[in-house]
């Protein structure tokens, strides 16, 4: 009588150790944290093209630092858009490093800054000029 039992015994042990081995006894594995997101760090070149939110971050950072009311920061966009526009137009018509497409960035800088004069005036507009340093640092702080 003693066989039975021990072979029921080991029967049973056997059972949990098989069931055990199951998947719905270790839910908890398929709860592991999934990997972190791989980042991939682009590397600008000079003739690349500017992204269209650095427009936006630089309309952003102008008006942080010079104190602009909210009705100039759509127009300042829509100027600072045009010019980003304007410059990737020119790089892609022409060779990087090439003389013409210095003529032309310096042109489209020229008007960008003929308007932002127009927009805030001389004074706010020399102010802008004074302050270039303190926008950039907000623009690198925003990223």
């Amino acid at each position: 009588m003693l066989a039975p039992r021990l072979f029921a015994r080991f029967g049973y042990a056997a059972l949990l150790l098989f069931a055990s081995s199951c998947a719905i006894f270790h839910r908890h594995r398929d709860d592991a944290p999934a990997p972190p997101p791989v980042v991939v760090e682009t590397v600008r070149t000079p003739d690349s093209p500017t992204p269209p939110k650095a427009a936006r971050d630089l309309a952003d950072a102008m008006t942080t630092v010079l104190h602009l009311p909210a009705e100039k920061t759509g127009p300042l966009r829509q100027i600072l858009n045009g010019t980003v526009e304007q410059a990737n137009a020119a790089r892609q018509q022409y060779v990087a490093q090439s003389p013409q497409l210095n003529a032309a960035l310096q042109r489209i800088n020229a008007k960008s800054a003929n308007q932002l004069r127009t927009l805030l005036g001389p004074a706010k507009f020399k102010e802008l000029q004074t302050k270039q340093p303190q926008i950039q640092a907000e623009m690198q702080q925003r990223q």
